[in-house]
């Protein structure tokens, strides 16, 4: 299981430990964001300063519905205790977790500022 806050913008964050593949791992705070679909984005300073190796490229519609084209890395994350190789986004807004890295678990809010946000795997 895993924690996370509710901060002053009523956005659910959780904090995720993410890295270059066995390399030591940084703590980004990160957004919980139900309209990403894909695993999680970073900065490219964040990228660049991690050496994440580039992947590809990828086709996004974002919210208003235009597309976009994102640079995807290759990054080593720690979800729920557990080692899971992923694809990173670069996108210039704050770090955000996507449905991808969502899946297979529940997420639950208090949607006040300070409110906890719990996220445990589906049994």
């Amino acid at each position: 299981m895993m924690f996370g806050v509710v901060n002053r913008n009523c956005e659910a964050t959780i904090k995720v430990a993410v890295g270059r593949i066995g390399s030591p791992k940084v703590t980004v705070d990160a957004v919980i964001d139900t309209g990403f679909t894909s695993f999680l984005s970073l900065p490219l300073s964040i990228i660049a300063d991690l050496g994440l190796p580039w992947h590809y490229r990828d086709v996004g519609t974002l919210g208003d519905g235009s597309e976009v084209v994102f640079e995807i890395y290759k990054a080593a994350v720690i979800w729920d205790g557990q080692n899971q190789i992923i694809d990173v986004a670069a996108s210039e807004a704050d770090p955000l977790v996507g449905m991808s890295l969502l899946y297979g678990f529940k997420v639950q809010i208090e949607a006040v500022e300070g409110g906890t946000v719990t996220i445990e795997a589906l049994k």
